[in-house]
């Protein structure tokens, strides 16, 4: 038993350095990637554009849904004109970097992590490589600076909606004055919160984004299966890896700036 518990532990270890050396590697290629900027532009349609809709359906209703708790839980004190506070915060400072990053998972990570996995089934990757070719500089490296403009984006965006949200299932729904309501909010957010907010964003986006774009590029070595297989359970570990890490990162990161 000692003796799997040690390989289990070394095969993390290893594991994690490989993904280390694979993140640095990716950065690295990008002064060797041919038409760089055209790559990234197109990765900031994929994970920026093409996710936008389902940021703005998220962010509405979890703004309608934290107005609608957070004024019966306030209505029990006799705070009411605070709600404005708690939702601007609440999307601030942790539920719009989290919710905006678990999105930007499901429906960019895991098509990128789909995408490269038949690519490496289908020996793509091999090609690019005895061409030559950077293969992570060509099909990582772009998706690793879009996302360290699209999830502070994404972020932002997120908060608007979610603060329109709060206002309108307060302010409409309930009777809170919209007056006092925004002013609430403008009280209530301070430098330091959107700092916050964009610093998780960014993070986010490097973790989950990398993550993904390990596992679909060696899809391969995941367990016994081959072919489609192996590129359904690759994408699905990105998908459970990330998140879980996007919740690990979000804890470790407010632990550390939420006395500060």
């Amino acid at each position: 038993m000692i003796t799997a518990i040690g390989q289990w532990a070394l095969a993390r270890i290893c594991g994690l350095g490989d993904y280390a050396l694979f993140v640095a590697r990716s950065f690295g290629a990008i002064w060797v990637t041919r038409r760089l900027p055209g790559r990234v532009a197109r990765a900031v349609y994929e994970q920026g554009f093409r996710c936008l809709p389902v940021i703005l359906i998220v962010g509405l209703f979890t703004g309608l849904v934290l107005g609608l708790q957070g004024y019966y839980v306030l209505n029990r004190f006799g705070s009411e004109g605070l709600l404005g506070a708690l939702v601007s915060l609440s999307l601030v400072r942790e539920m719009a970097p989290v919710l905006a990053a678990l999105m930007l998972v499901g429906q960019a990570g895991s098509a990128l992590a789909a995408e490269l996995g038949i690519q490496r089934n289908s020996e793509q990757i091999v090609a690019l490589e005895t061409m030559g070719i950077s293969s992570r500089g060509y099909l990582v490296t772009p998706r690793l600076l879009a996302a360290l403009l699209v999830f502070p984006m994404q972020a932002a965006l997120f908060v608007g909606v979610g603060l329109w949200g709060g206002s309108l299932s307060g302010s409409l729904l309930l009777g809170v004055e919209p007056g006092l309501y925004w002013s609430a909010v403008e009280r209530a957010v301070e430098a330091k919160d959107v700092r916050e907010c964009l610093f998780k964003a960014v993070v986010f986006g490097v973790l989950t984004i990398s993550i993904c774009a390990y596992c679909g590029f060696y899809a391969h070595r995941v367990g016994r299966a081959t072919g489609a297989r192996a590129v359904s359970a690759a994408t699905t570990k990105a998908v459970v890896i990330s998140c879980i890490m996007v919740l690990a990162a979000d804890y470790v990161i407010t632990s550390f700036l939420v006395n500060r």
